[in-house]
């Protein structure tokens, strides 16, 4: 039974979704240890979504000790097809100002603490990652935002980094000649792991400052990143209706089937509690 069709991964700030009919809580074992809160069920435009806060309520979880593979595996024990990340980010170039809103496109990957697959202990697969996130699911974002008349910008990389610490001025100048647009110290891994549990996974960037390189501007803060994310947040959750109610009914892209080539272990030598805990997602190719 398909108990959700769309997730909403709530990044800083974002914590609670509003607007949700029909509210029950959820609380899902995993092989992966406990997800980072429960997670809300309910409906928004008559869709089953799941809601999850992606640093727990109160914001106690640091993007280092996410609980990534639980929190994926659980949204795909619930069913869902569409999981929608929202994460504020810093900007890397002068025309991505703050309070604007970034679909981005590619990543690029500095993060070193992370486990970021499901694959290991006797199982090997090598997913193609070429674009990180769905195409078909960042045009409805996109499309939506330009509805509502938010200032969107269609593509972007996003550097992902490491943290807790923000990046010193000579990390933000090597990453604006690398050709980044926005930084975040999330998306990964759950983007990745999204991908090998053939969810499709898009993201809705808020921009909340101008990364250290401006030097025009504000040293980047705590504050400054909270007050300007919850001016965002308003017209963010405008977005996500709208996206959530404006969804394909059927699934065109990769994402549904990217495991279809990936698996390479011969089928009768993966281990049988391998095999038990990752069903959910290898089950329709390994019997």
């Amino acid at each position: 039974m398909q108990e959700a069709r769309v997730s909403i991964i709530g990044g800083s700030g974002l914590y609670q979704l509003d607007g949700l009919t029909k509210v029950r809580e959820a609380r899902i074992k995993t092989p992966f240890g406990d997800t980072s809160d429960a997670i809300i069920l309910g409906q928004i435009e008559g869709v089953n979504v799941a809601f999850l806060p992606r640093h727990g309520i109160g914001h106690r979880i640091s993007p280092s000790e996410l609980p990534s593979k639980a929190n994926i595996y659980a949204l795909k024990s619930l069913g869902v097809e569409y999981i929608i990340a929202i994460s504020t980010v810093g900007s890397l170039k002068e025309k991505i100002k703050p309070m604007d809103i970034v679909i981005p496109d590619q990543i690029i990957d500095r993060t070193f603490l992370r486990p970021d697959t499901f694959f290991g202990n006797g199982i090997v697969g090598h997913v193609a990652f070429a674009d990180p996130y769905c195409p078909a699911l960042s045009d409805v974002l996109y499309d939506s935002a330009r509805k509502i008349g938010i200032r969107v910008h269609d593509g972007g990389i996003c550097m992902v980094m490491e943290g807790p610490q923000f990046s010193t001025r000579a990390e933000s100048e090597l990453y604006r000649s690398w050709g980044a647009d926005v930084i975040l110290m999330t998306a990964l891994p759950e983007a990745k792991l999204a991908r090998e549990a053939e969810i499709c996974y898009g993201m809705m960037a808020i921009v909340t400052d101008y990364d250290c390189w401006n030097e025009v501007s504000e040293t980047v803060t705590v504050e400054m990143v909270v007050n300007n994310l919850k001016k965002s947040l308003v017209t963010a959750k405008k977005v996500l209706r709208h996206a959530i109610a404006n969804l394909p009914e059927k699934r065109a892209c990769v994402c549904g089937h990217a495991l279809e080539n990936a698996i390479i272990t011969t089928h009768e030598l993966i281990p049988d509690k391998v095999k038990q805990d990752l069903n959910i997602i290898i089950g329709k190719y390994i019997k």
